[in-house]
C-alpha cells in the first residue's frame, strides 16, 4: 500500500503515513464522512485553527513566540491565518452591502459636516481593504521595531510576523463588532469607537507578554508608538499631495484640501 498523499510505502495496518504524517483513508467519500472531516476540521478543539484563535486570545506569545522560536506544527502559520482572514473580512463586506448598506458609513465620526469626504474615503477602503490590510503589517511592524529600539528580542521580520498574527484576528473581531452592530442599526462610524480602542488594547496586551514587561513599560511604549505612527501618517499626507500635484496639478490639490475643511 502506497500513501496517497507522497506515495511512500507503508505497512497494510497503517493509519498514518510515517513520511509526510497523512492520514490513510481506506473508504470512500460520502455525506457522513465528509462531514465528520468538516466537524474535525474546523470544530475540533483540538485543531490548529481553534487552537490558533484561542492562543492568540489567552497566550498570545505562545503562538507569536512559539513561530518565531520554531513551533511551527502546532499552530496554523501566520499567513495561512492572513489569508483566511482575508477571506472572512470579504465575506463580510459583501454581508454588509447586501443586507446593511444604510450603515456603510462613517457619519459618527464626521466634523464640520465633512461626511461627504469622509465615506468617500471609507469606500476607497472597503474596494481596497485586503491591500490596505497587507500593506498595514509592515508598517505597523516598523513603527513597533522603533518603539522596541533598545530590546533586540525580535528583529523587524519577526516583528511583522507578530503584527500578521494580530492583524488577523483584530480583523475577525471587527468583523463580528462590525456585523453585530449593523443588527442593532449602528453605522461603522460608531463601531470604530470600539475597534480602535480594542486593537490598541490587544496590541499593547501581545506586545506586554512577548517582551515579558510590566504595564508602566508598555504604557510609555504605547504612547511613543502613537507619537511616531502620527509622524509616518503627516509624511504619508505630505506624500500624496506631492503626487496629487505632479500627477494631477495644482487645481486638484486644491481641491482634495478645500474637501477636508469643515463646512459651515
Amino acid at each position: 500500500m502506497n500513501c496517497k498523499n507522497c506515495h511512500t510505502e507503508l505497512p497494510i495496518e497503517s493509519d498514518f503515513c510515517n513520511s509526510c504524517g497523512g492520514k490513510v483513508i481506506r473508504n470512500r467519500l460520502t455525506f457522513k464522512n465528509l462531514f465528520e472531516h468538516v466537524s474535525e476540521t474546523f470544530f475540533n478543539y483540538d485543531n490548529k485553527l481553534l487552537r490558533t484563535l484561542v492562543g492568540l486570545i489567552k497566550t498570545p506569545e505562545a503562538v507569536i513566540g512559539g513561530y518565531i522560536n520554531g513551533i511551527r506544527k502546532r499552530y496554523v502559520n501566520p499567513i495561512s491565518f492572513f489569508g483566511l482572514t482575508l477571506t472572512l473580512v470579504g465575506l463580510e463586506w459583501l454581508f454588509l452591502r447586501k443586507f446593511f448598506p444604510e450603515q456603510l458609513n462613517l457619519s459618527a465620526l464626521a466634523v464640520g459636516g465633512n461626511e461627504s469626504t469622509l465615506n468617500n474615503i471609507f469606500s476607497f477602503t472597503q474596494d481596497y481593504s485586503s491591500i490596505i490590510m497587507m500593506l498595514s503589517v509592515p508598517i505597523y511592524a516598523i513603527i513597533s521595531r522603533i518603539v522596541f529600539f533598545d530590546n533586540k528580542k525580535f528583529n523587524y521580520v519577526e516583528h511583522i510576523v507578530a503584527f500578521t498574527y494580530m492583524m488577523a484576528l483584530l480583523s475577525l473581531f471587527g468583523a463580528v463588532i462590525n456585523i453585530v452592530g449593523a443588527f442593532f442599526g449602528l453605522d461603522l462610524g460608531i463601531a470604530m469607537y470600539v475597534n480602535l480602542p480594542l486593537q490598541v488594547c490587544y496590541v499593547s496586551y501581545c506586545f506586554k507578554r512577548l517582551y515579558k514587561i510590566s504595564f508602566a513599560e508598555i504604557f510609555g511604549r504605547m504612547v511613543l508608538s502613537l507619537f511616531v505612527y502620527m509622524i509616518l501618517y503627516i509624511l504619508v499626507i505630505v506624500i500624496a499631495f506631492l503626487a496629487i500635484y505632479l500627477i494631477e496639478g495644482k487645481e486638484a490639490l486644491i481641491d482634495v484640501i478645500k474637501s477636508f475643511r469643515p463646512k459651515s
